[in-house]
């Protein structure tokens, strides 16, 4: 299909009004691929979805040839709901491919499974299967050292690093048996028939690479390519968007949407190398700058832009807003963490009650979640209601996931990554090489491991004492599926046998030392009781009774649904990484001192990666300036309390940097207010005239 070339002033459809001129310009730019570098607040988001609308309304696209990536699930779905709203056909935006890198890796999997030798139905590992998977290969229950091991696995993967390479370019023994240990982790997925994280996107890789059939035609099926957050892509999603977007006599049509000012996390393994690769790889790139805040004041946007001037640049730009000069950014030094916290609290209360602010117009940012725990009983003692983000869901807690597979199993065989956790918590004689084998068989008969089980030829695979103990645990599960299903039968009944019969409490007396077991075993209580009131409806039993299948729905739908709920009127606690591409009217930025923020690292990093960890977390900073709208308040500890210790701290340096006007930096006795005080100050605000 040959697509119109039209200019903005040929239009057929209504061109979106209260788009400035480089919005305009990265809009309707359909030459070539298009680098669009949107500072934070420059609203990038509706260049995007105003320019899918384009592509669509007015020069002939089909929406399913369209596709949109980005890293979160929330991001996909916000930016989806934006373009149908823009669409004369709203229905056009479900046709389009709007996604994170990873269900859009999911997707490509699924279709193209058979020609990675992978069944069609195969399984997708969660981090605690794989650490379970790590704990086995390397015989160790450090904890630290498998999540040192997993996260260097992700590296490498992410790095398109084989484990051959991996073994070669290892520094020392330790990263050497990491290497090891990753060979045997990716041959055992393999056997398993499964998949992790990182695989969603690599292995789509490694085909696009080796099969170009199958290449071409998912360049003709998604034809024009967008990318958000651009500064965030790893050398695996960088590789997927080239060999999406080139090929023999295609031009390349695609447009990349970033900040190489907000580029935090190379610790994951995003590199911000990407965007100088970009201009390299792609000559005739065109760039194009947003450096209009729509966010924040003047007096904001000169603090961010005087640290972060403090970083070698990429690209040259400088955010400049319209709103006004703003209140001055205060800084405010404080004796130590617990007076910083009850400060902050009296503070945010007190600047509420002033500007008759809701208090989800409020955000407090911190380096690290260990910063949260005093500031969370200074937010009580107030009776401040807030929201942690990042914080572990009740059902991601591992005890709570055990129980959870058996209810998942018994509701779906087809469930694998649930059967291997089952099979093997509590351990019942099914160990990695029976999995394996038992991996490769169901790979053969593309069928489930649960279903492998009771397959005949499997017989002359494993030994009967291999065998036996796999076929115990079929028919155990095949007998709570026929009660599961049985609506006449209890669920609270049935749910306690299955309790008994996998002896739970007592393989977490045996795994943890007795405190932990007592906490993870009330959990378990907690959870089932939860459940067996549940089945009849609550304590008043008005409901009619659930089946333990029906419940097991119930359970999983809960999962999915969880955190979907309206955002309540709560200051948000938040780390700086989690608030990216989040604003709030004001903002309180705490624990702003030398070995926080910047964070102290590796003190024996060579100085080139501590030069780089610094520019680093100098872009958090920038970050977190750049998520207030009207009011700044940074904050910074001459003392904190480090294990039992207490320990003088220094201001950062980042502070010095932000060149704020003198006296802003400088605390004021005005500026402590005791609790005593308190009181007094909220009598007089009553009579003050309220501040819009």
């Amino acid at each position: 299909m040959q697509l119109a070339r039209l200019s903005p002033f040929s239009m057929s459809s209504t061109p979106p009004f209260g788009l400035n001129a480089p919005q305009r310009e990265a809009v309707y730019y359909l030459d070539g691929p298009c680098l669009v570098l949107a500072g934070a607040g420059s609203g990038k988001t509706r260049v995007i979805t105003q320019k899918i609308a384009h592509l669509i309304e007015d020069c002939g696209y089909e929406p399913k040839h369209i596709a949109a990536l980005t890293f979160t699930n929330k991001a996909a779905l916000e930016m989806q709901e934006r373009i149908a709203k823009l669409l004369k056909q709203p229905r056009q935006a479900k046709q389009l491919t709007v996604s994170t890198f990873h269900s859009l890796g999911v997707k490509i999997l699924r279709q193209e499974a058979r020609q990675l030798g992978l069944k069609d139905r195969f399984s997708i590992m969660d981090s605690d299967d794989c650490f379970s998977l790590v704990q086995d290969l390397a015989i160790t229950t450090d904890k630290q050292l498998i999540r040192r091991i997993q996260n260097a696995m992700s590296l490498w993967k992410n790095g398109l690093i084989d484990p051959d390479t991996a073994i070669r370019q290892a520094v020392d023994e330790d990263e050497a048996e990491a290497a090891r240990i990753y060979r045997s982790y990716v041959a055992t997925l393999s056997a398993y028939q499964a998949v992790d994280f990182d695989d969603l996107i690599r292995l789509p890789v490694e085909l696009f690479r080796s099969n170009e059939a199958v290449r071409d035609k998912w360049q003709r099926r998604l034809r024009y390519l967008l990318v958000d957050e651009y500064q965030d892509t790893n050398t695996c999603q960088y590789e997927l968007v080239k060999l999406l977007v080139t090929g023999i006599g295609k031009k390349p049509l695609f447009t990349a949407v970033g900040d190489d000012d907000q580029a935090i996390y190379a610790w994951r393994g995003a590199t911000i190398e990407n965007l100088k690769t970009l201009q390299v790889d792609f000559p005739d790139l065109k760039v194009i700058k947003l450096e209009q805040n729509y966010r924040s004041s003047t007096r904001i946007l000169s603090a961010a832009n005087a640290v972060i001037s403090n970083n070698p640049k990429l690209f040259d730009k400088a955010l400049w807003s319209e709103h006004g000069l703003g209140d001055p950014v205060k800084v405010m030094a404080m004796e130590d963490d617990e007076i910083e916290a009850d400060q902050v609290a009296i503070m945010l209360s007190a600047h509420r009650f002033e500007r008759r602010a809701n208090f989800s117009d409020y955000a407090i940012l911190y380096r690290g979640n260990h910063q949260a725990r005093v500031l969370e009983k200074a937010l009580r003692r107030e009776r401040i209601p807030y929201t942690m983000s990042g914080g572990q869901s009740y059902f991601d807690r591992a005890e709570i996931k055990d129980i959870i597979s058996y209810l998942r199993l018994v509701a779906n065989g087809s469930d694998d990554p649930a059967f291997i956790r089952a099979v093997t918590t509590p351990k019942r004689g099914v160990g990695q090489s029976t999995l394996e084998v038992l991996g490769t068989f169901a790979g053969q008969w593309q069928c489930s491991l649960f279903e492998a089980v009771f397959k005949g030829g499997l017989d002359a695979k494993l030994p009967d004492r291999q065998l036996k103990p796999l076929r115990d645990f079929g028919n155990f599960i095949r007998q709570l599926e026929e009660r599961a299903t049985d609506t006449g039968e209890d669920a609270a009944e049935v749910l306690d046998d299955m309790m008994k019969a996998i002896n739970y409490e007592h393989y977490l007396y045996d795994n943890f030392d007795d405190r932990q077991a007592r906490s993870k075993w009330e959990n378990v209580v907690d959870f089932t009781s939860w459940l067996k009131e549940k089945c009849t409806g609550g304590k008043d039993g008005e409901a009619p009774e659930k089946s333990l299948l029906e419940l097991t729905q119930m359970v999983a739908l809960m999962t999915m649904l969880e955190g979907k709920d309206e955002e309540p009127d709560a200051v948000r606690m938040s780390t700086l990484h989690a608030s990216k591409g989040l604003e709030f009217p004001h903002v309180f930025l705490i624990g702003v001192e030398e070995g926080i923020l910047p964070h102290k690292g590796d003190p024996d990093a060579p100085f080139e990666t501590l030069g780089a960890r610094i520019e680093e977390e100098r872009r958090l900073m920038y970050v977190g300036i750049t998520r207030a709208q009207r009011t700044l308040h940074v904050s910074w500890c001459k003392r904190r309390k480090r294990a039992r210790e207490s320990v003088n701290c220094e201001m950062s340096r980042f502070i010095k940097e932000m060149k704020l006007d003198e006296g802003d930096a400088v605390p004021t006795e005005a500026d402590i207010i005791s609790p005593k005080d308190r009181l007094a100050n909220l009598k007089a605000l009553l009579q003050k005239p309220r501040v819009p």
